[in-house]
Order: structure tokens, then C-alpha cells, then sequence
């Protein structure tokens, strides 16, 4: 089975007819041009080294090196051995408070770009866990469902902003609650939450939802965000620190307390973010450590890549369109 690793690059295939239609048009034009200057033949007869058609030659060999670089661009392949691989792994639910407290640049660029660059490196450190998306501030909303796909949920992430969820608030129990939602409801085990806030505001009903959690088999743990010391409100609408009815800024904090008390009662861990890469190692290390369940068999192709062909091939075109020299009239190389 033949296949291309990266077809995306045959978009690029539409340059050679584009490029064929300007070739013609140059060579109506040329022929203009010559018809100008007297007759053809004669114009002809005053070129040293005359070959017919020498120029077509010349892009017939430049288009098909174009061609080439572009397949081997894309990397045509073939299909080898396969190999089915069982996989297994947890269920992870990332809830993420988007709230605008999250803008607070206490830990830089700000607390909410520091999360989302925590749950990239997670998603770089998982092997086979499946992997899903809450996003919450007054109301929580499911933005990935579990899946697999990494790159999807990392794209996804990246257009997660404050805005998508109008109301604002630090709803963690309804985050707790949606997540549990988006578990398999058969499984008793093998499901982790892992709660991403600042903590701030944080709801009565909480600890409940985490006590129900618990009894269905859910870990979970918890990343602080922020500074316990606190930062200015950012406000996108004036580019400015947000000031109350005093004229004073307010000042949003990191609820270290509240976000203990969920990871102990979810039976997780509680990580203050600091370094992206040691947090995303324990967490990570945490779920690893979890009972694992079969997620169903994988298979794996071997394909042999032709590649280097193409692009040798191109290499060569081009060498061979170089050394075509263009015709000589009285010293100078012109091309025709």
C-alpha cells in the first residue's frame, strides 16, 4: 500500500500548471518580440549556437525537478510489516479555570499561558493514557472529549481564552462534575481529574463533588497557579490592571489552602506550578503509577520511505538544466 507521509505538501502541485500557462504566455511573447525585430529565420541565423526548443527543454527540466522535490517533500511510502500492540492507560479529565483571574502576570507571560504550557508537556509525557479537555470559570464547559489524539487537543488549547466562558466565577464543582461525566460510567477505576486554578473563589459544593468523585474510583489532583502573595486583575478590554470602586487594583491570589484540601480528598497530590517540566514529570508520574486497563489493540505500520529518490532526482535535473547553456549572439548568452 502506497502512501504519502505528509500530503499536505501536494497542495503545492497546483504551482506546475500555473507555471506551464506563464511558460506559454512568455514564449507567444518572445515570438512578438522577434517578429519586431525582422524576420524570424534571419533573427534566428544571428544566434551562435542555436538549439530548437532549447528553452523548453530547459523548463520541461525545471518543472520536473519542481515535481520531485515536492513527492519527496510529501515522502511517498510503502507499506511494511505491521505489528498490533495492546494498549493500555487511564482516563485523564484536565480541568482548566479559564476565569479572568487566570490573566494575572504573577508567574509570566500569565497564569493562563503557563497552564496551557503545563498540559502541552503532560500530553508530550503521555504514551497511551486517553485524554480530555474542561474548560471553566462560571459554568464549565467540555472542550475535548477523551481521546487519543494529542495534537488535536493541543490545537484546541491553544484557542482556549477567558472569553469562551461568559460568566465568570470558579465553578470547581461543576468541573468536577462535568469530568466525572465524561468517564466511562461501567469503570470504577482507572480515571485521574487533574484540576488546573488559582483557587480563587472557590464554590461550597466542591468538596462534595470531590467526595462523590472519589467514591467512583477518580483520583484527583491539583496545580496551583499564581503567587499566594497575589498580582493586579488584568482586564483585556483596557489593556490595564482592573481597579475597584475606590480606584485601587484588585488584587487576585493563589488559594493554595482550598486546592490542598481537593487534592486530599480526592486522594491526589497537590503541585504548585513552578518549573513546566518538573510539574508535568510528577503529575505525569502520578497517573503512571495508577492501575492501568486495556484501551483496545493498536496497530502499527513499518512503511519504507522513497524520499531520498526524488529529491536526488531533482538534484540531478537541475544539474542537467544548468549546464544547458543559452545561445550567443556577438559575446552575450541569451536564452531561446
Amino acid at each position: 500500500m502506497l502512501r504519502f507521509q505528509h500530503p499536505s505538501y501536494l497542495i503545492i502541485l497546483v504551482l506546475i500548471p500555473i507555471l506551464l500557462a506563464l511558460f506559454v504566455a512568455m514564449i507567444y511573447w518572445r515570438r512578438n518580440k522577434l517578429e519586431k525585430l525582422g524576420t524570424p529565420l534571419l533573427v534566428q541565423q544571428q544566434l551562435l549556437g542555436l538549439i530548437p526548443a532549447r528553452q523548453t527543454l530547459k523548463f520541461i527540466l525545471s518543472a520536473s525537478a519542481l515535481l520531485c522535490v515536492i513527492i519527496g517533500c510529501a515522502n511517498l511510502q510503502k507499506g511494511g510489516k505491521t505489528e498490533t500492540v495492546q494498549r493500555k492507560g487511564v482516563d485523564v479529565m484536565i480541568a482548566l479555570d479559564v476565569s479572568k483571574s487566570m490573566l494575572a502576570k504573577d508567574i509570566q507571560p500569565d497564569r493562563l499561558t503557563r497552564a496551557k504550557q503545563l498540559i502541552s508537556r503532560m500530553t508530550d509525557k503521555m504514551k497511551s493514557d486517553r485524554v480530555g479537555l474542561v474548560i471553566f470559570a462560571g459554568r464549565a464547559y467540555l472542550q475535548v472529549p477523551l481521546t487519543i489524539d494529542y495534537s488535536a487537543l493541543k490545537l484546541l488549547l491553544n484557542s482556549v481564552q477567558p472569553d469562551m466562558v461568559p460568566t465568570q466565577g470558579t465553578v470547581i464543582g461543576d468541573a468536577i462534575d462535568l469530568s466525572m461525566q465524561s468517564f466511562s460510567q461501567k469503570e470504577k477505576k482507572y480515571k485521574s481529574i487533574v484540576l488546573i486554578s488559582d483557587g480563587e473563589d472557590h464554590d461550597e459544593s466542591a468538596l462534595e463533588k470531590v467526595k462523590q468523585a472519589t467514591e467512583t474510583g477518580a483520583i484527583i489532583h491539583t496545580v496551583g497557579i499564581g503567587s499566594p502573595q497575589g498580582a493586579p486583575l488584568y482586564d483585556p478590554v483596557t489593556k490595564a490592571e482592573k481597579l475597584d470602586e475606590q480606584g485601587n487594583p484588585v488584587i487576585t491570589k493563589l488559594n493554595e489552602e482550598e486546592l490542598r484540601n481537593i487534592a486530599r480528598a480526592g486522594n491526589g497530590t497537590y503541585t504548585l506550578l513552578g518549573n513546566t517540566d518538573n510539574a508535568a514529570d510528577k503529575i505525569i508520574g502520578e497517573i503512571d503509577n495508577m492501575e492501568q486497563h486495556n484501551l483496545g489493540a493498536v496497530v502499527f505500520a513499518d512503511y519504507i520511505s522513497y524520499f531520498q529518490y526524488f529529491l536526488f532526482t531533482a538534484l540531478v535535473l537541475l544539474v542537467v538544466e544548468w549546464l544547458i547553456a543559452g545561445a550567443r549572439t556577438k559575446g552575450k548568452t541569451v536564452s531561446v
